[in-house]
């Protein structure tokens, strides 16, 4: 058996790991065996393809040794560093950097293969085709995916920016690069006759219209969005690369690739059922009114009651059934150690402690159970919303830590930015507790009525201060 044909089967098992790490990931008990066995896979087919590069004729020169030796120090190295250094909270933007680089190395691919054919012959239909389209969303993903890691580090305002133009851009802009997709296609086809100079200038028009593109699709989008955007980018992704596999002819890109853009764009769809919003509304943007936004309980005309550490724990210690609400509050105080050490105690002393889910909790798909599941709380405790939502009636306490939109009773009525979707039914529990800095708004820029409901006890505190002030007042009973 030559080197090629064992290359090519290396490629395929390669492809087959990243199809059952995959699979494997469908259950959080075994997700960590999917995560190692997918980075098995890639191991495998990047060793292969660089055996086939020094087996095929011609082997590899200095400068392109140098070049493999520089990037992998450089991409291994960043990679090494971003995953021992950056903390969980700030995952959400890690990926959205992820899906960037992504894109734009599979749009680089293409056109360096566009680029090199073009000069020397006439590309095939079908290789034009799949150049354009990995070019084209490549690039979207890459400005895209840069835009909302900025909006998700505060470097970009989380509200919506709807400037004059912009969709009128965003329409004409998308235009464009149809109509150049179509000239290549058809100069690929021998319907039109173009320069090689003048199609490599169409390609590179292509690639700064798709650049923009990306900007003026993620700018009106708000912050609310931005799990089902950075999902939906993260499709994107898989599909460029996929594209590139395909101008390639590369077996390990078309399968990655397809996986990343069919669990991507499924898991988007998922979101946005989650959310009652379909994938165009979330597009066109305009929700989410930015984090931070200070206003009263109710519109101002509801008070709300404070409470002490020391009362919260006597309503904990004495209840049944205990069900915490966790959210991006959680996430940004560092919170989930302390929060599985409240659990745990109360757990010591009979209580029934379950964590609710909501499907956009955080600001990426999951980011609550990555959360705290870093913090070892146990799988079974991590009830989804469906399944989660009939215990609240049987809830003698809800503790919310940090979530405020996916909490909001206001959800169930028409004519505001969160009607229609659907809610943890915080409200139905006996009592609750919402630990909260302040009563500043969520990222849908409105009141969340919770606190105003004569059920509920404000405690004022960062979260990791008020679950460590709770876990010593239930210590001290």
């Amino acid at each position: 058996m030559d080197i090629p044909t064992l290359v090519y089967i290396a490629q395929i098992a390669g492809a087959v790991c990243f199809v059952l790490g995959l699979h494997l990931m469908n259950s959080p008990a075994t997700a960590r065996n999917g995560n190692l066995l997918s980075a098995g896979g890639m191991v495998v087919a990047v060793l292969a393809t660089l055996v086939g590069l020094v087996a095929r004729d011609g082997g590899l020169d200095g400068i392109a040794w140098a070049i493999i030796i520089v990037g992998f120090i450089v991409g291994g190295g960043a990679g090494l560093y971003t995953a021992r250094t950056v903390p969980m909270t700030a995952m959400p933007q890690l990926v959205s950097l992820f899906n960037a680089v992504g894109g734009g190395a599979a749009a680089l691919v293409a056109i360096q293969d566009f680029i090199s054919h073009t000069t020397s012959h006439t590309p095939l239909v079908s290789t034009t085709v799949f150049t354009v389209l990995d070019v084209a969303i490549g690039a979207v993903t890459f400005t895209g995916s840069l835009l909302a890691s900025g909006k998700l580090m505060g470097v970009v305002s989380g509200k919506p920016i709807i400037l004059p133009l912009t969709r009128p851009l965003t329409v004409v802009v998308a235009a464009g690069v149809v109509a150049g997709a179509g000239l290549l296609v058809l100069d690929a086809a021998g319907t039109v006759a173009l320069a090689p100079a003048v199609a490599i200038l169409i390609l590179g028009g292509i690639l700064a219209a798709a650049l923009l593109l990306g900007i003026t699709m993620v700018l009106p989008i708000g912050g609310a969005d931005m799990p089902v955007v950075i999902s939906l980018l993260n499709a994107f992704t898989g599909t460029a690369v996929a594209m590139a596999g395909f101008v390639l002819d590369n077996p390990v890109l078309i399968v990655s690739g397809a996986l990343v853009g069919a669990s991507g764009g499924i898991l988007t769809k998922l979101m946005a059922d989650a959310m009652k919003r379909s994938i165009v509304s979330i597009m066109i943007g305009g929700f989410g009114g930015g984090e931070g936004t200070m206003g009263s309980a109710g519109g101002g005309a509801t008070q709300v009651r404070g409470v002490s550490a020391d009362d919260v724990a006597i309503q904990l210690v004495y209840a049944s059934r205990v069900i915490v609400v966790p959210g991006y509050g959680l996430a940004v105080a560092k919170a989930q150690h302390a929060c599985r050490e409240l659990a745990e105690l109360l757990e010591s002393k009979g209580v029934d402690v379950k964590y609710a889910i909501h499907p956009v909790a955080g600001r990426m798909p999951g980011h609550m159970n990555v959360l705290l599941a870093e913090a070892d709380v146990p799988y079974p405790s991590l009830k989804e919303m469906d399944e989660i939502n009939p215990e609240f009636d049987r809830c003698d306490v809800a503790l919310v830590v940090g979530a405020n939109d996916v909490t909001n009773p206001a959800a169930r009525r028409p004519g505001n930015p969160v009607s229609g979707m659907p809610i943890l039914n915080v409200d139905h529990a006996k009592s609750i507790v919402v630990i909260k800095r302040s009563m500043g708004r969520g990222y849908a820029g409105i009141d969340n009525e919770l606190y105003g409901n004569p059920k509920t006890g404000m405690l004022f505190a960062d979260a990791k201060d008020g679950l460590g002030q709770l876990v010593a007042a239930v210590k001290a009973l």
